[in-house]
């Protein structure tokens, strides 16, 4: 009996080991928790896309709403890599402002104060041009400048400098530009000012 329970006892298979992780899976796992991956992955215009945004809110700028069209025409036309902005006015929340003449109304200050609000109306159909990104914005090409203006009232570039220093403002180098500064008559609900834009894309 002894001899009998020997045998079986050598024939008891031992107990098997733990099933080994693959390597593969194993660096499969280790990959897919790899630090800074969904960053490399991510495209590379969301990651630069910032920048603008970034350099506006540290100078404390913010753009306004875009004011829908008035009349039978569209706010913006992309062709190629070009960006033309239709003339934007003296809109804040919607409201026209500045209403009056440079020169009887309004001093040149006032003038570039209205300028400025024109100019930030321009970056914001520029931003829904951009698909919100002002990143794309490789450099202001020209501008133009319509100032309601008292016959006698010659300093409609210094009224216009409103617009071209929040533009330098905003995109630094890239923001300088060509530019045209025109007194006119009068302008849509009598606003002191108006501004055009053309802008070049990356």
């Amino acid at each position: 009996m002894a001899a009998k329970t020997a045998k079986k006892a050598k024939k008891k298979p031992a107990p098997k080991a733990a099933p080994k992780r693959p390597a593969d899976a194993a660096k499969k796992a280790a990959s897919s928790k790899a630090p800074g991956k969904s960053t490399a992955a991510r495209p590379a215009s969301t990651r630069a896309g910032s920048q603008i945004e970034k350099r506006m809110h540290e100078i404390g700028i913010v753009l306004p709403a875009i004011a829908p069209p008035v009349a039978n025409y569209i706010p913006f036309v992309r062709t190629g890599k070009l960006v033309f902005i239709s003339g934007q006015i003296t809109l804040e929340n919607g409201v026209p402002q500045f209403l009056g003449k440079l020169g009887r109304e309004y001093t040149i200050e006032d003038g570039q104060r209205g300028a400025r609000v024109c100019a930030l109306n321009v970056v914001a159909q520029l931003k829904a041009a951009c698909g919100g990104n002002l990143d794309k914005v490789k450099r202001c090409v020209r501008i133009g400048g319509f100032i309601n203006s008292t016959p006698d009232f010659v300093d409609q570039p210094k009224v216009m400098n409103g617009a071209s220093n929040l533009l330098v403002e905003i995109f630094g180098e890239d923001g300088k530009h060509a530019r045209t500064a025109v007194g006119v008559n009068t302008l849509p609900w009598g606003v002191a000012v108006e501004v055009e834009a053309l802008f070049e894309l990356r």
